[in-house]
C-alpha cells in the first residue's frame, strides 16, 4: 500500500515546525506534500531535517516571500520540474513520480487565498486557469496515474454551508479537474458526506485540502480520512488528509531524524 499525506505548514516558526517534525516521525507516511511553507527558520528546519535523514525533498523556496508547497518523499522518486514550468508562482507547485507500481505521479499545490480585492483575485484566478493548464497538457496515459494534492483553498458547488464569496472561476477549478479526468477521493469513497479541513474564526467551516486522482487510480484508493489532530493539537490550522492506495512502493521507508 502507498500512504500519501497533504498537511499544510501555516508557515510554522522553529518551535511549531520541530513539533510538526515530531508527529511525522510517529507516523509512516511514503510521501507527504507541505503547503503554506515559507523562507523562514520553521521550514528550513523542518525540511533540512529531512534531507539530513536521506529523505527526498523538493522545494523550490520564494525570491518574493510568497509561500510554497514542498514534497517530502521516504521511497525514491522523479523530479518532474517540467510539469509545473507553466504554473504561475512557481514555488506553489511542485511534482515527481514515485518509483511504485504502477508508477504515480504526484502534484502538489498550494492555492492563494483571496478576498474581494482585485489583485489578490487577479493572482488566484491565473493560478489556478495555469494548473488547470499544465494537468492538460500531461499525456493523457500519465495523467491517469496522476495524484494531484493539496490545500487549493477552493470549495466545491455543493459544500454545506455555502459561502457567497466564492466566485464562479472557484467553482470551475473543481469542475474542470473532473473534465480532465480527475476524481475527487473524499466524494468518490464518501458521497454526500461533507467534510471541513479549516475553520474560520466564526467556526464556519470549509473543505480546503483535497486530493484527486486519475481514472486509472480512482479505484485503488482504498482510505481517505482527516486527521484532526495536527489541527486540533495547535501544529496548523488546518486538517491533515491522508490517502491510501493499492500501489506497491518499490523501497523500504526511511523516518526523518
Amino acid at each position: 500500500m502507498l500512504t500519501l499525506l497533504t498537511l499544510n505548514l501555516q508557515a510554522a516558526a522553529l518551535p511549531r515546525a520541530e513539533r510538526i517534525l515530531n508527529w511525522l516521525n510517529a507516523r509512516d507516511d511514503h510521501t507527504i506534500v507541505i503547503t503554506e511553507t515559507s523562507n523562514g527558520s520553521g521550514t528550513a528546519h523542518l525540511l533540512d531535517r529531512c534531507r539530513e535523514a536521506g529523505l527526498l525533498v523538493v522545494h523550490r523556496p520564494s525570491t518574493d516571500g510568497d509561500r510554497g508547497c514542498a514534497i517530502i518523499s521516504r521511497i525514491p522518486a522523479a523530479t518532474r520540474p517540467e510539469l509545473t514550468a507553466g504554473i504561475t508562482l512557481p514555488g506553489r507547485a511542485v511534482a515527481v513520480t514515485l518509483d511504485t507500481d504502477p508508477a504515480v505521479t504526484l502534484l502538489g499545490i498550494y492555492v492563494p487565498s483571496s478576498d474581494r480585492a482585485p489583485a489578490k483575485i487577479t493572482k488566484k484566478k491565473a493560478f489556478l486557469t495555469s494548473v488547470i493548464d499544465a494537468v492538460a497538457a500531461i499525456p493523457a496515459r500519465e495523467r491517469r496515474r496522476l495524484v494531484l494534492t493539496g490545500d487549493y483553498n477552493v470549495i466545491h458547488r455543493g459544500h454545506t454551508p455555502h459561502y457567497p464569496v466564492f466566485q464562479a472561476f472557484e467553482y470551475a477549478f473543481l469542475d474542470q479537474l473532473a473534465d480532465l479526468g480527475l476524481t475527487d477521493v473524499h466524494q468518490h469513497l464518501h458521497p454526500g458526506v461533507q467534510v471541513h479541513s479549516w475553520y474560520g474564526r466564526g467556526g464556519n467551516g470549509y473543505r480546503f485540502d483535497y486530493f484527486h486522482t486519475g481514472s486509472a487510480l480512482a479505484a485503488a484508493a482504498i482510505s481517505y480520512r482527516h486527521l484532526e489532530q495536527s489541527r486540533t493539537s495547535g501544529l496548523s490550522d488546518h486538517d491533515a488528509v491522508e490517502l491510501i492506495l493499492t500501489a506497491k512502493p518499490q523501497v523500504g521507508s526511511r523516518q526523518p531524524a
